[in-house]
């Protein structure tokens, strides 16, 4: 894993205070959404049918500032809509920094050539850009030609700065493991840190429902991905249990709070993906009053078929802390690729699914 030690310290220095203080529910990845608006439409994206009214609202600096300080998480993950778009941006990021918040800067990367020098290498900073493959399924993934070689092209300046750089990826239907391992291979070789690479979530609003993978079939496309992997040198941006539970080797629930999201309606109710379920007014409001029982992969048909490393990322780091020997032995075997899967998903209510943990990764998912 790419994370610098600096911030492996933070993050375990976080979660000792809060297992100290005894909190049971705890963020660790804020969601800054400053704006929904973006110049790509594609087709997996659950923002962009929004009326303009919305697409034009944004978060302030003071805004953005207020919900920091109010979460306390030490990462923040800016996604969007295209956060390049908004013009504090720079103001936004360089207050985070002030903060000594790790910041995950998310873009298409369509603007950062233009963009780029309104910041300054940090390792506080680092920019994740969209990459979902090579150059025929990343331009079809966004309905756009041409995408691919600027994003490549923005990588490669930005590395060239002495800027953090994550790629995080999105799989998709149609998707085949000697593809992704072909892309795996290419983006190591572009020397960026890590790599996230998950499912993507079926939005409700999304233009296209017939793109996303469900079920085994995900199950099955990551453990040919891993199978092909076993001698790659790649950097994935994830803990092993939380890639043990791609391939279908782990019974996982998620923990929705763990990555919280502040957008330009409030703080959404229950996790990132889910946009029709309410907002609360504060942090504290959204951790009193939203039903967490009524979410997950057994309490809700709208979560049956999510992987998303948002909110099973915290449950895996939580099994890892509560059983590092199992998280040990699977990060030296490596991920099991053969064999029978679990089959069932245990209920909201066990304690290892309800405990907070640690999203290591903290891109979010088109």
């Amino acid at each position: 894993m790419g994370i610098p030690l600096r911030q492996q310290l933070a993050v375990g220095s976080y979660l000792i205070k809060q297992k100290l203080k005894g909190v049971k529910k705890y963020p660790l990845v804020l969601m800054l959404e400053p704006l929904f608006k973006c110049n790509l439409e594609c087709a997996g994206c659950g923002k962009i049918d929004y009326p303009d009214e919305i697409l034009d609202k944004r978060l302030t600096f003071e805004e953005c500032m207020e919900a920091v300080d109010e979460c306390g998480a030490p990462m923040v993950s800016i996604p969007g809509g295209e956060p390049l778009i908004h013009k504090d941006m720079p103001r936004i990021v360089e207050g985070l920094i002030a903060r000594k918040k790790f910041v995950y800067l998310c873009t298409n990367a369509l603007l950062l050539k233009k963009r780029i020098d309104d910041y300054t290498p940090s390792p506080y900073l680092t920019f994740s850009i969209h990459l979902d493959g090579m150059q025929a399924r990343h331009d079809a993934s966004v309905c756009q030609e041409g995408v691919f070689d600027r994003a490549v092209e923005a990588i490669k300046l930005a590395l060239g700065k002495g800027f953090r750089v994550n790629i995080n990826c999105t799989l998709f239907q149609g998707e085949t493991a000697p593809e992704v391992a072909e892309f795996l291979d290419y983006a190591t070789e572009l020397g960026v840190e890590g790599i996230t690479i998950a499912p993507g979530f079926s939005y409700e609003h999304a233009p296209k429902q017939d793109v996303f993978i469900k079920g085994n079939d995900v199950k099955e496309l990551f453990r040919g991905i891993f199978k092909i992997g076993k001698n790659r040198n790649w950097q994935l941006n994830h803990s092993s249990l939380y890639l043990d539970f791609l391939a279908g080797n782990q019974d996982y629930n998620c923990t929705p709070w763990g990555n919280p999201t502040r957008n330009v309606f409030g703080w959404q109710k229950p996790c990132y993906l889910l946009a029709d379920e309410g907002y609360a007014a504060t942090f504290q409001e959204l951790l009193d009053t939203t039903p967490w029982e009524n979410y997950g992969s057994v309490n809700n048909p709208k979560c049956a078929s999510c992987m998303a490393h948002c909110g099973y990322e915290a449950t895996a780091v939580e099994d890892m802390l509560k059983h590092p020997i199992k998280a040990f032995l699977t990060s030296i075997r490596g991920i099991k690729t053969e064999g029978e899967m679990v089959s069932t998903i245990a209920p909201i209510s066990t304690p290892a699914s309800m405990l907070a943990g640690i999203p290591i990764n903290v891109e979010h998912t088109k």
